[in-house]
């Protein structure tokens, strides 16, 4: 069995986390691409989303993750009460997350599925894999916003699509390796192959942001839809 060896250093995270709710249960933020959700082994990849919160919110959990570069909502439980309904909900596929994303190309349908099981394999880590034998069932949909080129600084046009992605299990990387299964990567993904197309390499972050997330308040038991905004 091949050991997992991490060698990643996050760079440092200037952006502020912003609080977008809050309530004595539960806080609703928007995570900044290029910090992670929660802080590494390495102790120099300290700097997280739990480790920020929780000087804030003593003893604050997360409820589920975004990658490293992917900005936008996150949900955290104030306790371990609330964060254990909330699990319940995710685990129980009783929440919905859409997500804002630009793709390389321009995408042939206006909507479609991409059903493939995704499996890990620490030979190639942090790569996840798609695999019919040994992955765990994987399903996301895509609609497409809109189609359009961007003009580089070296006046080239690159093709993208601005897409709503709809995760409906949460396998790690599950968008990023489904929209490569797609043939169009996510602009900016160094893991697969939203750096490779001319112009691409210089592209900023990972285009991909958690844009709205669906889930009832696990006290009130009302219907919560936030949204943020995509901020490209």
């Amino acid at each position: 069995m091949s050991t997992i060896l991490d060698t990643f250093i996050a760079p440092p995270c200037h952006e502020e986390i912003a609080i977008l709710y809050q309530d004595e249960h539960l806080v609703l933020i928007n995570k900044p691409t290029g910090l992670l959700s929660l802080s590494g082994k390495n102790p120099q990849n300290f700097d997280s989303v739990h480790h920020r919160l929780v000087q804030i919110y003593p003893g604050c959990t997360l409820v589920h993750r975004l990658d490293f570069g992917t900005s936008g909502l996150m949900v955290i439980a104030r306790n371990k009460a609330i964060n254990a309904a909330l699990c319940q909900q995710f685990s129980q596929r009783a929440v919905s997350k859409v997500y804002s994303a630009l793709l390389c190309g321009h995408l042939k349908n206006d909507e479609g599925v991409i059903d493939a099981a995704i499996a890990k394999d620490p030979a190639l880590f942090p790569l996840m894999s798609i695999c019919a034998i040994n992955g765990k069932p994987a399903r996301s949909r895509y609609q497409v916003i809109e189609r359009f080129h961007h003009r580089q600084q070296d006046g080239e046009l690159l093709a993208l699509t601005r897409v709503r992605l709809i995760p409906e299990t949460g396998r790690t990387h599950q968008l990023r390796i489904h929209c490569q299964q797609l043939g169009h990567p996510i602009l900016g993904c160094d893991l697969y192959g939203g750096r490779l197309l001319p112009g691409t390499e210089r592209t900023s972050r990972l285009m991909l942001h958690a844009s709205e997330l669906h889930f009832r308040h696990p006290v009130s038991q009302e219907w919560m839809t936030p949204q943020n905004a995509s901020p490209f």
